[in-house]
């Protein structure tokens, strides 16, 4: 173990004793020992010293007391004076000095070289060395044991706090991952994990706690499980979203989607509900590895159409889950919308959830709960139907029209529309004559071809309408 200054003066094959009444700090370790015969040593000591001189150039008190002062402003445990060389007793002014500023001051006999006093600090600060790294290696060991035994990350984490003697919590995206004890602490030191991801990762350690370097280790550790896991994450949600996929677009049905989807864990007898995650652009990548909150890390999950899919079980409602889901998200400061599909039994009924799942999400509120499956919804949702091309040949004359005219027909028709085809409420509006809507009307006739006035082609637009604002929005 390291040596105190109590350990230093008791030391009996160097026979060294007290001088003066100053007493300091005799638990205080001695971090080295430094031999001078400066005036100032100061600009070469760091702290945490103890100085031997023989006090050759302190010829005058004055001197003496300037060279107390200044071993005593850097820091050092205390001051071994050697006698028989350039004194034969201590100076009174160094006594004098010492006692005021309480620095310990000590004799040095004759008989006792100052490398004697140097070997015992020096063999002493390798031994302590040694038994750290010693205690480091076996510490390691623990820890990479209690992580690779089968007990993951929380095994780990729980070994990491008894080690420390302190409480940890690791967090991720704002969660709480892990917590050692659910007690309260006055202060948290706080150290950032890497997963190469911006998923602000913090591993917090309860103050007060002993500096170790094992922390370093674990940071390694921590940040290697979350990464595998992340990588984990991802390859599953991929392949599940492979097999969804087939279910939704209905080229994997009957008995052989129940099969596939009984490997991924989906037991299609059970009523399935669907929640859906729709990330803006710049948060989009998240869903590939982003971790579950609590309560949900079991659940099945998977990739399709760059959003995030959750499969519930036999669950009551998808709609309390769906609402942590959402907290979750903004707590983590992700900008993301969360779509809930309603329950159904059989393979088939995943496609339906889906469905409305991803209806609901066109809302754009934070929670959006699912309403009744429309016709227009299943056409929307349907890769076979060229909804995008339709859109275009209907409204790029408008939008083109408008670019070159000033014109405002896209928002006439958009009006008209919504107000179900009155004339007077788009004129109040728009804040227009009826004759100028009309016109309007006659000007969006001729450009597209439909009239917003036939049923078939008021659907036709409404629809293009639809398509365009919901390529806006994903995009």
């Amino acid at each position: 173990m390291a040596v105190t200054l109590a350990n230093l003066l008791a030391s009996k094959s160097l026979h060294l004793r007290v001088a003066g009444r100053a007493s300091g700090n005799p638990d205080a370790v001695v971090t080295w020992v430094a031999t001078t015969e400066l005036e100032d040593p100061l600009p070469f000591l760091s702290g945490g010293e103890v100085v031997l001189t023989t006090g050759l150039r302190q010829k005058s008190a004055a001197a003496q007391r300037r060279f107390i002062t200044r071993v005593h402003e850097a820091g050092v445990v205390a001051v071994g004076f050697a006698l028989g060389l350039s004194h034969s007793k201590i100076p009174p002014a160094v006594l004098a000095e010492a006692d005021r500023l309480d620095l310990p001051v000590f004799e040095v006999p004759y008989e006792t070289p100052f490398v004697a006093i140097s070997r015992m600090v020096a063999d002493a600060i390798s031994a302590d060395h040694y038994g750290k790294l010693e205690q480091l290696l076996k510490d390691h060991q623990a820890l990479a044991s209690a992580l690779l035994g089968g007990g993951g990350l929380p095994a780990l984490l729980r070994t990491l706090a008894t080690t420390l003697r302190t409480d940890v919590v690791l967090s991720q995206y704002g969660t709480r991952v892990f917590a050692s004890s659910k007690k309260q602490h006055a202060g948290w030191h706080e150290v950032p994990i890497s997963t190469g991801m911006k998923d602000r990762c913090t591993l917090a350690l309860a103050e007060p706690f002993e500096r170790n370097a094992i922390v370093d280790y674990a940071q390694s550790l921590i940040s290697l499980e979350l990464n595998n896991q992340a990588k984990h994450r991802e390859r599953e949600r991929r392949t599940n979203g492979q097999i969804l996929q087939d279910v939704v677009r209905g080229t994997l049905q009957g008995q052989d989607a129940a099969l596939r989807l009984d490997n991924i864990g989906v037991d299609t007898s059970l009523r399935q509900q669907l929640i859906v995650v729709q990330a803006s652009a710049n948060h989009r990548r998240a869903l590939r590895t982003l971790p579950l909150p609590a309560g949900l890390e079991g659940t099945i999950t998977g990739l399709l159409e760059d959003r995030l899919v959750l499969i519930l079980q036999d669950a009551e409602s998808a709609e309390e889950p769906g609402r942590r889901l959402s907290e979750y998200f903004r707590e983590a400061g992700l900008s993301a919308t969360v779509g809930v599909g309603g329950g159904y039994a059989q393979a088939n009924g995943l496609r339906w959830s889906y469905f409305e799942a991803k209806e609901a999400l066109s809302h754009g509120r934070p929670l959006n709960v699912p309403q009744r499956l429309s016709l227009t919804s299943l056409l929307l949702a349907s890769e076979d139907v060229p909804l995008a091309d339709l859109a275009a040949e209907a409204l790029d004359p408008l939008v083109a029209f408008d670019a070159a005219h000033a014109g405002q027909l896209m928002s006439t028709l958009e009006a008209y529309l919504d107000l179900n085809g009155s004339v007077a409420a788009v004129a109040d509006s728009l804040g227009l004559h009826r004759n100028s809507v009309r016109y309007r009307l006659g000007q969006i006739v001729d450009l597209t071809g439909y009239d917003p006035a036939i049923t078939a082609d008021r659907v036709h637009l409404w629809l293009a309408l639809t398509v365009r604002r919901l390529e806006s929005e994903a995009g």
